[in-house]
Formats: C-alpha cells, sequence, structure tokens
C-alpha cells in the first residue's frame, strides 16, 4: 500500500492542504485564503463555501504538486480550526447560515447569564470548560433562535450541527457521513469529556437538540471514504482532530508532562496529563488531549485569542508593515528605553482572565514611539501571555514545573520571537524541524490508522530539535517587563 498521507489543515485564515510520504516528508502542498467577514463590532463570520472550496482547491492542489493521484494516496487526516459553528441542511448540505467562528462574541450575554443563574459549575464539572462565547454551545443556541424556522427543523432532525471537520466529513462523503471526533465535541460546552458522550443535562441548558448532534468517534477512527466524483477516485478518512490537539500530536507530545505551543491567528499552550482530569484553580481549560483506540489522554489547556492576528494588525489595520516577516527585524530595532505594551484584546481576552468584554490596548506610549516600538510590542504580548499560561499551568500542576516548550506555527519561523519567548519565559524553547505539526499530527493519526505510518513510539523516534533558544535577558530587566505587563493587563480588564 502506498504511504503517502493527505493533511487538510483548515485554519482560521486560511486552508492547507499536504502531501507527506511514508517518511513524513512534505511531497505536496496548497495553501489557500480566505475572506473573513465582521457583519457587526466582536462578530466574526466565514462562508461555509469559501471553506469548502478552499479544502477542495488545495487538496487537489497538494497531490498535483506531488505528481501522483488519488490512487497513491493511503488516506486523509483532518484537522481544523475548533469551536467554529455550522448548521446546515442534512438532505442538500447546505448551511442556513454563516459559520460563527470561534473568536465570535455575540454570544456573551447568554454566557453572562448562565454565569448569573448559577450554571458555570455544572458546565465546567462536566465539560472542563468554563462558559465563553469562545465555545460552540452558545453560538448553537443563537443560530437556532435567529434564523426563521431553524428550530422546528432542527427539533424534526432536518437539520445538523457540526464544527468545520464534522462539515467537510459530511461533504467529502457525499453526506452519508455525519460525525466528528471527541477532540472537537470536547470544545462544543455540550460534551461530557468523562462519560466521553453528549450529555442531557447541557443540552437542555443550552436548549440544543440532540437531533442535530454528530456521532462522536476515536481522533483515529474509520471516518469513510470521500465522494469518487471528487478526486477521481475514492480516498479513506482515517483521522480526525481539532488543530491544537493534531499540534500536540505532530509534536510528538504523548508522555505526561510534555508541552506543545502552537502560535497562529491565537495562542494555544497544551500540557498533556496522561489519563488524570486535572481541574484547574487557575481559570485554565481542562480538555481531551485525544483519544486513541477508545483510550483518552487529557491535557491542560490554555487559549490566547490574538497571536498572529497581532501581526495581522501591524500589517492590515496600522499598515506599518507590508509583510508579517519583517515584524522581527523591525522589532530588533525598537529603543530599550521605551516600555511599550499592546494588550491585544481585540475579541477579549482569553485564559487565564476570560473577560468578553476586554478591548485592546497600548500603554506606554510617547512622542518617541513608533513602528519598531509597536512591533515589538505586538509580538512581545504573545511572549507575556504564554508566559501567565504556563505560570498558571505549573499551579495548577507542578509536575508542569520542569517542562520544556515545543513551539509550532507560524511565527515560531521568527527568531526574534522565539528568543523574546525564551527570555520572557526564563526556560528553553524548542523549535522542531518541521514546523507543519498541526498537519504532521493529522497526517500520522491517518498514515498509523491505515498501517502505513509507525505508531506513537516510531513517531516519537522521528522528532527533530531544529533550534533551542536559551534565556539570555538578565532577571531585572524580565521582572520589570513582566510587573509592566500585569499592570498593563490590569488596567484593560472591564471585571
Amino acid at each position: 500500500m502506498s504511504g503517502y498521507v493527505l493533511a487538510i489543515d483548515q485554519g482560521t485564515t486560511s486552508t492547507r492542504a499536504i502531501v507527506f510520504d511514508d517518511g513524513t516528508r512534505i511531497k505536496g502542498v496548497a495553501q489557500q485564503e480566505f475572506a473573513q467577514h465582521f457583519p457587526r463590532s466582536g462578530w466574526v463570520e466565514h462562508d461555509p463555501e469559501d471553506i469548502w472550496n478552499s479544502v477542495l482547491g488545495t487538496a487537489k492542489g497538494a497531490i498535483a504538486e506531488a505528481s501522483l493521484s488519488a490512487a497513491d494516496i493511503a488516506a486523509i487526516g483532518i484537522t481544523n480550526q475548533r469551536e467554529t459553528v455550522l448548521v446546515w441542511d442534512r438532505e442538500t448540505g447546505k448551511p442556513i447560515h454563516n459559520a460563527i467562528v470561534w473568536q465570535d462574541r455575540r454570544t456573551a450575554e447568554i454566557c453572562r447569564r448562565l454565569v448569573a443563574d448559577g450554571a458555570e459549575p455544572q458546565i465546567t464539572d462536566k465539560t472542563g470548560l468554563i462558559v465563553d462565547p469562545y465555545f460552540s454551545g452558545t453560538k448553537i443556541a443563537w443560530l437556532l433562535d435567529h434564523v426563521e424556522g431553524a428550530r422546528q427543523k432542527a427539533e424534526q432532525g432536518r437539520l445538523a450541527f457540526g464544527t468545520v471537520d464534522s462539515f467537510l466529513l459530511f461533504r467529502l462523503t457525499g453526506g452519508k457521513v455525519h460525525a466528528t471526533d471527541a477532540t472537537n465535541a470536547s470544545r462544543t460546552m455540550l460534551f461530557d469529556i468523562s462519560a466521553n458522550d453528549w450529555d442531557d443535562d447541557l443540552l437542555r441548558l443550552l436548549n440544543v437538540p440532540r437531533a442535530i448532534l454528530p456521532q462522536v468517534m476515536d481522533c483515529d477512527a474509520d471516518f469513510g471514504v470521500t465522494d469518487a466524483s471528487l478526486f477521481g477516485s475514492s480516498i479513506r478518512v482515517l483521522g480526525i482532530a481539532g488543530d491544537q490537539h493534531a499540534a500536540t500530536l505532530g509534536q510528538a507530545c504523548f508522555q505526561p508532562g510534555m508541552l506543545k505551543s502552537t502560535y497562529g491567528t491565537g495562542c494555544f499552550a497544551v500540557l498533556n496529563t496522561g489519563e488524570e482530569r486535572v481541574a484547574s484553580n487557575n481559570r485554565l481549560l481542562t480538555t481531551i488531549a485525544y483519544r486513541l483506540s477508545g483510550k483518552t489522554s487529557f491535557a491542560l489547556e490554555g487559549s490566547i485569542f490574538i497571536a498572529g492576528a497581532a501581526v495581522q494588525w501591524l500589517r492590515d489595520g496600522l499598515t506599518i508593515i507590508d509583510k508579517a516577516d519583517v515584524s522581527g527585524p523591525l522589532a530588533a530595532k525598537a529603543d530599550p528605553e521605551q516600555d511599550v505594551y499592546l494588550v491585544p484584546a481585540f475579541t477579549g481576552l482569553g485564559a487565564p482572565w476570560w473577560d468578553a468584554d476586554a478591548r485592546g490596548a497600548i500603554f506606554g506610549l510617547t512622542r518617541k514611539t513608533g513602528p519598531n516600538e509597536l512591533a515589538r510590542a505586538a509580538l512581545e504580548a504573545v511572549c507575556y501571555q504564554t508566559a501567565d499560561l504556563l505560570n498558571a499551568m505549573k499551579k495548577d500542576w507542578p509536575a508542569a514545573s520542569d517542562t520544556v516548550l515545543r513551539v509550532d506555527g507560524g511565527m515560531v519561523a521568527s527568531d526574534y520571537t522565539m528568543q523574546r519567548l525564551a527570555d520572557l519565559l526564563n526556560a528553553p524553547v524548542d523549535r522542531p524541524a518541521v514546523l507543519e505539526t498541526t498537519a504532521l499530527g493529522a497526517a500520522w493519526l491517518a498514515g498509523q490508522k491505515a498501517g502505513v505510518w509507525p505508531g506513537m513510539e516510531g513517531f516519537a523516534a522521528r522528532w527533530r530539535l531544529e533550534r533551542q533558544f536559551t534565556p539570555q535577558m538578565d532577571a531585572v530587566t524580565r521582572g520589570r517587563k513582566l510587573t509592566g505587563w500585569a499592570d498593563a493587563v490590569r488596567r484593560t480588564l472591564t471585571r
């Protein structure tokens, strides 16, 4: 059997498809950006057809670049932006509304009411999550209540809900499979992560009919085959995981205590806690790291909403850079005497603050502040937020204290940013040789399920370090900068 695996990495701002060979080498890649829609302040949407067309186009493009045909692909693995919500007609496959993106804050008032009604402890106990618009549950309820006739159709079983993976699977299989995996289900605020099932109490609480929910399967499961008309012949879909879970797998963080942080549109740090479900006392999330062959591994996760998006803001909002990769060299020229802080709460603040109403702010501006200092502030904001997450993890699970951070995502190509990260964390930062770890994790799920890639031990042995960044900043400077950051956040919070 061919050892080629196709990974579909459907992200927030673009879709990437990559063909890997049996040595986990990239043989073909295609990427396509798609439009972001902002109907109101704090609202973020995607056109589902844009998502679908980008997936279809990049998958075909990656296979073509690898000089292969669909018959050469042993399996497909899918990874996706999590928490983004789609609802579609089961018969036609047509969505009833644009996708509501994970960054969207339109359900903040619903969440405030749930907290005021005392529902959060029950939700956290079952799901490991806090009550926030970030998660899927309140978005589903909003769609059913705001699209004419949707709730009645949902209760009749005529509609289907899915996160992006589920929607793609439905389309790829020609409408034959309505399913998701345990990692995506665990982010909906409707899934009991200990029982590994949708929870009827939570469904009643959020007024979501069970009839619209997908079947929940292992990350390495037989999800069906693609419709032959899409690629010329059918391909098995054998792996699905949300993007941060796929990156955890791609980084070979299989052992308890291993930690990775992905720097894409947002930043997500995931600490593997193994079979132990660790409850957080510091506003982190307890989530399913992955579920393989019926066995669940848990994790602590810290979610930052704005990471690479801050650099996009420098480019598109302030227009002080024309390409993202110039932000590091620009920041390196910043005045060391100026401590400028950007708190990038463009869509609220995530962990460990969880303030949906906070908005972005800049502190420390002077007449000498210019593009250099703003670029440094944007990059440092990512590092400060990561430090907040790691400090919270160490408090929740002391075994994490000596953990080395493995990093991935678009931002980690910047040597400046990674050195700053090591400096402000006062800890080593490991950058792997393969940076496409999210796609690699999805490919590994499918490849090992197909029997053409190695299992955990063999895959972990292939992980290679490209560079380790070690702290170089003196303790006095680090302390001053972290204190200034804490003060900036305090002044930004609304509660």
